[in-house]
């Protein structure tokens, strides 16, 4: 299928040491990757610190850290230092992240996402670099940082992205995308943005069951919870969805959750989340890999199976 095939940790219900053995497990099992996010749970470093050093056969990667959460110096080092314990088998995602996240719980305020997201992979690079930086960059300011600790394995770096504008920054001047909420069939135009020769990541979310019904109503739960917000919102009306989406944007707004979910199709659940048998599930991730996704990483929702059981089932064959 491909050479890269990631999973998302941590694990829910997993404390994050007991995340050895799974570590261990994942990469018997065929897994390339383990990809970490950033939202209310971990943070995204401190899962992959603990994938690089107890497991060498792991590549690492985080989808994404916000631009905003923390001090350019500060996200400098903490790349640095993942880069330094990994040797080399880390990917860093940068992302504007969205307006929850960054200012309802982070009081940030999240302005010029795409500027930001610009400015911040620009440092980044050249902190990575090892060069001192003194500059004002249009949305922060540096003067006199450089990292003491020179960084031998300069990570490749991804733009979490969803629109055109951030799609092309990801492929001028970052070294590839991360896809998030899309179908198999939005690839390519997503891919056409970005440019050849650069890397795809994509989060795939999975529901690994042969209940279509309950896969559905888990679906259409998460799709509203995700597609209602602004940066989604517009990426699937960019896709082409608007008229598909809009009813339920409008039940949303009104505050009616229930009969927004009810006008979510099960076309849309089944484009959008992967669900069936194992078999089932693995071809339509192998359809992701065919439309140009070079790292897709599962998001394993284990309704009504083990975990133990969904990981080995999901397993590259």
């Amino acid at each position: 299928m491909t050479s890269r095939y990631g999973i998302t940790i941590p694990f829910d219900g997993v404390t994050l040491s007991e995340h050895r053995e799974w570590f261990s497990r994942l990469a018997d099992l065929g897994y390339s990757d383990v990809w970490s996010a950033e939202v209310d749970g971990a943070d995204g470093f401190t899962p992959l610190i603990l994938a690089a050093a107890w497991e060498s056969r792991l590549n690492t990667g985080v989808a994404v850290t916000p631009v905003y959460t923390r001090g350019a110096g500060l996200l400098a080092m903490s790349v640095a230092a993942l880069a330094e314990v990994s040797g080399g088998r880390f990917t860093m995602g940068l992302g504007a992240s969205s307006q929850p996240v960054v200012e309802r719980w982070n009081g940030i305020a999240y302005d010029q996402p795409y500027q930001r997201t610009r400015d911040v992979l620009r440092f980044l690079k050249r902190a990575l670099d090892g060069e001192k930086i003194d500059e004002v960059f249009e949305t922060f300011e540096v003067h006199g940082f450089k990292l003491s600790r020179p960084v031998v394995h300069r990570p490749p770096i991804l733009l979490g992205a969803l629109r055109p504008g951030m799609l092309r920054l990801a492929g001028r001047e970052g070294d590839g995308a991360i896809l998030n909420w899309l179908a198999a069939s939005d690839v390519a135009r997503c891919k056409a943005e970005v440019g050849e020769g650069k890397t795809i990541a994509a989060r795939l979310f999975v529901v690994p069951t042969a209940d279509a019904d309950t896969a559905r109503f888990v679906g259409r739960r998460m799709i509203s919870s995700y597609l209602t917000v602004k940066g989604y919102a517009e990426f699937h009306r960019w896709l082409g969805r608007e008229e598909q989406l809009q009813p339920m944007w409008d039940a949303w707004a009104a505050g009616e959750r229930k009969r927004a979910n009810e006008l979510i199709s099960d076309d849309l659940v089944d484009e959008l989340i992967i669900h069936g048998p194992y078999e089932a599930c693995r071809e339509h991730v192998a359809r992701y890999v065919e439309a140009g996704v070079d790292v897709p990483t599962l998001a394993i929702v284990p309704i009504g199976v083990d975990l133990t059981e969904a990981v080995e089932g999901l397993a590259p064959r």
